[in-house]
């Protein structure tokens, strides 16, 4: 699936808009070319998202076109199950890359170029050991010391460079660096590493290489080679534009530009992938994907549209300041979305029996209610009802506070598009937990058709005990408890041990049980469900996307 970006012209370009648009005015480019370059070593996250959305929005909206480009250069921590849900959540999300590559194709181009940087006195190999070369380096404020092995001859350079590459050093044995500046102000340019050893297979070349390219020299050249326009990248590489420049105008190849935008977090969130990854192996959540995780994929199992997380970006904007975004944003998106989409349905999750002693036995009656109020064009579907249905435990009150509004001894309330119900009689097992209540109707009180003239006190959402179908429901929440879990000295500490609540026996309207994994449904009430793949045709799966409103705060004061 593939979007056309619509803008408002009217709208206020942010800056990196306004470098595109200055740089097609004055001809640069006659079209531009971003790319998205994630490392395959764990499952993009929501932050992702927003880099995913500028980038391929920044193309859209100029004609342009974007790479998906694979940063896959440390073998130790790359798998191919990362790169095939990478692709997926790009897709997913909507956009249709011009290529999918990965710096890994590069290898021998990049081999080349780092023999040329040697020949011409640039670059070194370092038998320092990685104590030696951090304390040699200086501090912001001091210089740094020049290594015992940066005067060594190009050619002897060159010979130990292609040993590098022939194995015969082990793993942190030596590195090649660049021979660039040791007294720069800017720490990154103090001779940077280029090379490192790595005996270890890799998920594409196998064990072609055992030595891989550091990002700051794998970046700026495949960038180079896809000739990349505009180079986009989070607030913490700035430092490290200096040296893309520096490795490209040593080479003399296509000039790519770096520009660099503040990252965007989300709160009650962590979106560190070791952290993310430490979650799942220690087994706080069920995988990659679960629906509590702020993965893409955790979002879209948890039924988050890909227009709501576009939606999400968007209103977020773009800047050169970090901010965290408020969850309940993120949200408001999917509750927007839904709320136009989604079809209404009634559930029962924590069911109260009722049986309606002046109804008759036996007989099943049909009414009507409608799929979506918001859309009209949905229809309306068929509800059975007949003398024993179902309803919410809580929305029954023995002993009701003032303003109680729905059903308690003696009450009144609707039951949505049915009849008004009152209930005369509490059963109750010999613990004193009510079991069932035994309640009269009014037959002249039928939904579109009422003429009792009676005042319920207010509506509530019901099923027919005739044919309820059995399901499993989660009810999601926020995985943390704080705003910023990722302050603490152990954020898992901050957990939240109600950000999944397991109800196994809540019934559901007979259709829902066909419904096919990922459709998304309103449980009248209730909030926002989707299926689950983890359901059976005996047993479907209900996941909580969000609740109607936001009862974050509410909840967490309880």
């Amino acid at each position: 699936m593939s979007i056309e970006k619509t803008t408002d012209p009217a709208a206020a370009l942010h800056f990196l808009e306004e470098i595109v648009e200055s740089d097609l005015a004055a001809g640069r480019y006659k079209s531009i070319l971003t790319r998205f370059p994630p490392e395959p070593n764990g499952y993009l996250h929501i932050g992702h998202a927003t880099s995913i959305c500028l980038n391929f929005g920044l193309a859209l909206k100029y004609g342009g076109a974007t790479n998906l480009r694979f940063d896959d250069t440390n073998p130790v921590t790359e798998e191919t199950e990362y790169v095939d849900s990478i692709i997926s959540d790009v897709c997913w999300l909507g956009f249709e890359p011009a290529r999918i590559l990965y710096a890994s194709d590069y290898f021998q181009q990049l081999y080349d170029w780092a023999k040329v940087l040697i020949m011409n006195g640039k670059a070194y190999v370092d038998f320092s050991s990685a104590e030696e070369i951090a304390a040699l380096k200086g501090t912001p404020t001091e210089a740094g010391k020049d290594s015992p092995y940066r005067n060594t001859s190009p050619e002897e350079n060159l010979a130990l460079f292609e040993k590098m590459k022939a194995g015969e050093f082990p793993d942190g044995h030596c590195v090649l660096r660049a021979k660039i500046d040791m007294a720069s102000p800017n720490m990154i340019m103090r001779d940077p590493l280029l090379y490192r050893i790595k005996h270890a297979h890799h998920h594409r070349t196998g064990d072609a290489w055992c030595i891989y390219p550091m990002y700051d020299w794998a970046h700026g050249q495949s960038d180079s080679i896809e000739h990349i326009t505009h180079s986009i990248c989070t607030l913490e590489f700035a430092p490290h534009r200096e040296l893309y420049d520096w490795c490209i105008a040593q080479l003399g190849i296509f000039p790519s530009k770096q520009y660099e935008f503040a990252r965007r977090n989300v709160s009650f969130a962590v979106t560190s992938k070791r952290k993310l990854k430490q979650l799942v192996e220690d087994g706080h959540v069920r995988g990659w994907d679960d629906p509590r995780m702020p993965t893409i994929s955790g979002y879209r199992r948890r039924g988050y549209t890909p227009a709501s997380i576009r939606e999400f970006c968007d209103r977020i904007g773009v800047g050169k300041r970090e901010m965290v975004a408020d969850m309940a944003l993120l949200e408001f998106c999917i509750r927007e979305d839904l709320n136009k989409s989604s079809l209404r349905r009634f559930a029962v999750l924590d069911p109260l029996k009722v049986v309606i002693t002046n109804y008759p036995e036996g007989e099943t009656e049909w009414l009507e209610t409608e799929n979506n109020p918001e859309d009209p064009g949905t229809g309306k579907r068929q509800l059975a009802f007949g003398r024993e249905i179902f309803i919410e435990q809580d929305d029954f009150m023995e002993n009701p506070p003032p303003k109680y509004f729905r059903l308690s001894p003696g009450g009144l309330v609707r039951l949505k598009s049915a009849y008004i119900i009152k209930c005369e009689e509490v059963i109750k097992d010999a613990a004193g937990k009510i079991t069932e209540l035994h309640c009269s109707y009014v037959p002249e009180s039928r939904s579109g058709q009422d003429t009792s003239g009676l005042k319920p006190q207010g509506v509530i959402h019901w099923l027919s005990a005739s044919n309820a179908r059995k399901a499993e429901v989660r009810l999601y929440d926020r995985l943390f408890q704080v705003e910023d879990p990722a302050s603490e000295e152990d954020f898992k500490s901050t957990l939240n041990p109600k950000s999944l609540q397991i109800i196994d026996h809540a019934l559901i309207e007979p259709d829902l049980a066909d419904a096919k994994s990922g459709e998304q449904f309103q449980f009248t009430r209730l909030g926002y469900f989707c299926v689950d793949p983890d359901g059976t045709a005996e047993k479907p799966v209900f996941n909580r996307t969000v609740t109607l409103k936001d009862t974050w705060a509410k909840e967490m004061k309880k």
